[in-house]
């Protein structure tokens, strides 16, 4: 075994080495073929190879490593305030660059730790990638773990895990466990995952599936989404059907189409769903718009609802002042004072006072003070009304008009 070293700023042609090669600054190797080494390669400074390597290992210290071939490590490849660019493949045990790795082909290793920036123009299979700063990927990337402080910048992706501390774009694929992006989040192909926290704008291709997602800023999906949980501080889309658990939003919401969910929709601020909303309960602090709602719980209204063939519920509540158009139909329902709300089917139904309602059809009606109507008709009993205000008097009839649903 004979070690050999390359002088500062020497030209040497090689096609092997039985031992370690260590080149000083600016030297440069020419490769006959391809160069096999033994031991490790150690470059101090600027280093040039003109064709593919194999070794043990490779060591780069305060310079940059060029490698005009692929290069494939049994070990390590370690770059202390280095950089480093493979115009080929590139294999390793495990990858630690201070400054930057750029790769021209496929890259495979156990473990990529980069300070800088992370280029590949091929595909890259690790279990774990961390990048303190740019990661950007043409071909597909293959890992357990993804994590970056500045930007994510890749093709189709099968990971665990992806957090980002700025922002981060995908071609779809699939992140298994969860999703953690501290600015921007985009994927422009259908993705599968299993949770999608993200602090400033999420886009979502249409078709993607996953579970809860929460965004502090802006949502939005170009078609239809499948998820668990569905949280929006500020505004959000789906341009297309949403179908999940829950939905709450704190600022402005709209959905093309439907909207099916199996448990609660809670909005602060504005929700509009084109189609159909189906659920378990219905919050409303702010404005709610739908074709219609069919809820399987309760219903609440504490701002404004809005439905062209009507809000159904178990139970439904429209809070002090608040507004209902359409009608309502519900076992129990509750008009509070000085709300208004147009056609009342219920078993049970409460006008508080100075409460307003076009017509109620209803087993028991109980009226409070100075309330507004203009047609009520019953089964059981109607009762109460101080200073009651109709256009006919309340009627006690055998059957009532069938409710719109």
């Amino acid at each position: 075994m004979t070690d050999q070293r390359v002088p500062r700023g020497a030209t040497v042609r090689l096609a092997a080495v039985d031992g370690d090669l260590r080149l000083e600054a600016n030297a440069r190797v020419e490769v006959d073929g391809k160069l096999i080494v033994t031991g490790d390669v150690r470059c101090d400074g600027n280093a040039e190879f003109s064709g593919p390597v194999e070794c043990r290992g490779l060591r780069a210290d305060d310079g940059e490593v060029r490698i005009h071939g692929d290069l494939r490590l049994q070990g390590d490849l370690a770059a202390r305030d280095s950089a480093v660019e493979v115009d080929g493949q590139l294999a390793a045990k495990r990858v630690d660059v201070d400054r930057r790795l750029t790769v021209g082909g496929d890259a495979r290793a156990d473990e990529f730790e980069v300070g800088g920036s992370l280029e590949g123009r091929g595909a890259l299979t690790a279990e774990h990638v961390s990048v303190g700063g740019r990661f950007r990927l043409v071909g597909k990337l293959t890992a357990r773990e993804v994590e970056a402080g500045g930007a994510v910048e890749v093709a189709e992706v099968d990971l665990e895990r992806l957090e980002v501390g700025g922002w981060a774009s995908v071609h779809g694929g699939s992140i298994r466990q969860a999703i953690e992006v501290g600015g921007k989040f985009r994927s422009d192909a259908p993705l599968t995952f299993g949770s999608l926290e993200v602090g400033g704008i999420a886009d979502l291709a249409a078709g993607s599936k996953g579970g809860k997602v929460s965004v502090g800023g802006k949502f939005a999906s170009g078609g239809p989404l499948t998820f668990d949980a569905l949280e929006v501080g500020g505004i959000g889309s789906i341009s297309g059907d949403g179908t999940g658990g829950s939905v709450e939003v704190g600022g402005k919401f709209d959905v093309q189409g439907a909207l099916r969910l199996r448990g609660t929709v809670e909005v602060g601020g504005a929700i509009a769903v084109g189609e159909q909303l189906e659920g378990q309960d219905l919050e409303v602090g702010g404005r709610f718009e739908a074709r219609r709602a069919v809820l399987s719980g309760s219903a609440e209204i504490g701002g404004q609802v809005t439905t062209r063939e009507g809000l159904k519920a178990r139970r439904i509540r429209i809070g002090r002042k608040s507004r209902a158009y359409g009608p309502l139909v519900a076992d129990d329902v509750e008009v509070g004072e000085k709300a208004r709300v147009e056609d009342v089917y219920g078993g049970s139904v409460e006008l508080r006072d100075r409460s307003e309602a076009r017509r109620v059809y209803a087993r028991r009606v109980q009226f409070g003070e100075d309330v507004t109507v203009e047609e009520v008709q019953y089964t059981e009993s109607a009762s109460g009304g101080k200073d009651l205000s109709a256009r006919t008097p309340p009627r006690k009839v055998d059957r009532l008009p069938p409710p719109p649903l």
